[in-house]
């Protein structure tokens, strides 16, 4: 069973690396607006997906000029955002996109939906990145699709743009 969900992880990976890629670029480049002049960058995380935030603020390598998102805190035209939902339809992050969207604060997305599917987040975002996890990774025992690797997903992106985020950033 482990052979079978190390080969579906991996399948995943790399159809994001290979489908996400200019994606992955150019929410890095969005990003780095914020991080290499005066703004801030936030992860607007939301449910499981705030490990990610986690990982970002306290990890060894942390991610540049990051600040913890709350309701509370007032972003600004300098600043950038990128949310991170499983789900296009998260009433919490669709609010925060209308909200960025109606302010002209460009911002990214990382949801699972492909972006022709994500309806209105896709379109309020300046750049969108698709974690496209269609149903889980291994059948068990009752025929149900298990292993919905949202989380895993999701920080690999993440890893993906903050290397390109720190190239970018490196270079000025």
């Amino acid at each position: 069973m482990l052979k079978m969900l190390s080969t579906q992880v991996a399948g995943l990976l790399q159809r994001v690396a290979t489908n996400q890629e200019e994606a992955i670029e150019e929410s890095a480049r969005l990003l780095a607006q914020a991080g290499a002049f005066e703004g801030v960058v936030y992860f607007a995380c939301f449910d499981e997906l705030q490990a990610i935030e986690i990982n970002a603020l306290h990890a060894a390598e942390p991610f540049k000029k990051l600040l913890p998102w709350t309701k509370d805190v007032e972003i600004t035209d300098i600043d950038r955002v990128c949310i991170f939902t499983r789900n296009t339809n998260h009433p919490n992050a669709l609010a925060l996109a209308r909200k960025l969207y109606d302010a002209f604060i460009p911002f990214a997305v990382v949801a699972n939906e492909k972006e022709e599917d994500a309806g209105e987040m896709a379109n309020l975002s300046y750049t969108y990145i698709s974690m496209d996890i269609k149903k889980g990774l291994l059948p068990n025992e009752l025929g149900e699709r298990i292993v919905l690797p949202h989380t895993m997903t999701a920080l690999f992106i993440y890893e993906a743009i903050k290397m390109s985020y720190d190239e970018m950033l490196a270079g000025l």
